[in-house]
């Protein structure tokens, strides 16, 4: 009896975040949807190795790393920074010339090719990341006054603002893969940012909206599991459909 097809679902963490807020969905999610979440350098389990502040260089990276074991079927997802490197990933493992992604979602962050990322290119102060993260509504008050623990995360969220901050747009051919992007409706990111994700889809496009602010996909993350569920069984559906074509021309 032959193993069922599982589509691994990389995953990429938002600013200041590690890859354990995805360790929830391996338990939200079927077994042939396989969550796969990424670790970036300077935390985690990767807490020896230094953060990375060139968001290129990381994505080159990241692509080396997972290139190594792309013999099935994977998609991209990526939340707020995590969206962006999804793109410059899907870029990269492009450039090596590995088998594309099924698929990109990107969540809670505007489309690449109009984005500023100027505010992000300055380093910022202890005391203006904290508001930022009061801003974004991710985090306790309990948390942002807990010294010990702003002393672990302001220098990763740092280093990951000064990542946003370093991309750079760029000609570039759209990705050879549908979108799937998703948004917040009382976020700060507006719907025509998200929107602007279409110039870089070459292949299908769409756009969903949930209820909440910035970590909407926390708020509400059935409603996001659903929705990015759905997207998925199309694609490997498609997929195990153009394999048995394959298969059987062979």
């Amino acid at each position: 009896m032959s193993t069922p097809t599982r589509l691994r679902l990389f995953c990429l963490p938002y600013s200041g975040a590690s890859a354990m807020v995805y360790a929830r969905w391996r338990r939200a999610l079927p077994e042939w949807l396989q969550v796969c979440p990424l670790e970036l350098p300077g935390r985690g389990m990767r807490m020896d190795e230094p953060l990375q502040r060139d968001i290129k260089a990381l994505a080159a990276q990241l692509a080396e790393e997972i290139s190594r074991d792309l013999s099935g079927p994977y998609a991209l997802f990526g939340h707020s920074l995590g969206g962006l490197l999804a793109f410059e990933l899907a870029h990269a493992l492009s450039a090596r010339g590995v088998p594309a992604p099924l698929a990109l979602f990107a969540s809670g962050t505007a489309g690449p090719a109009r984005r500023d990322v100027s505010e992000y290119a300055i380093e910022k102060t202890d005391e203006q990341l904290i508001a930022r993260l009061r801003e974004l509504q991710g985090t306790t008050e309990e948390a942002l006054a807990n010294p010990e623990l702003m002393q672990l995360m302001l220098p990763i969220l740092r280093a990951d603002f000064l990542l946003c901050g370093s991309f750079t747009y760029g000609e570039r051919a759209p990705l050879g893969m549908p979108i799937h992007v998703f948004g917040g409706k009382q976020d700060s990111v507006r719907a025509d940012q998200l929107l602007d994700w279409q110039l870089d889809a070459a292949s299908g496009f769409s756009l969903d909206m949930f209820d909440g602010h910035h970590f909407f996909l926390m708020q509400h993350e059935s409603a996001v599991l659903r929705c990015m569920r759905r997207y998925a069984d199309e694609h490997l559906a498609r997929w195990r459909n153009g394999a048995a074509r394959q298969l059987a021309a062979g």
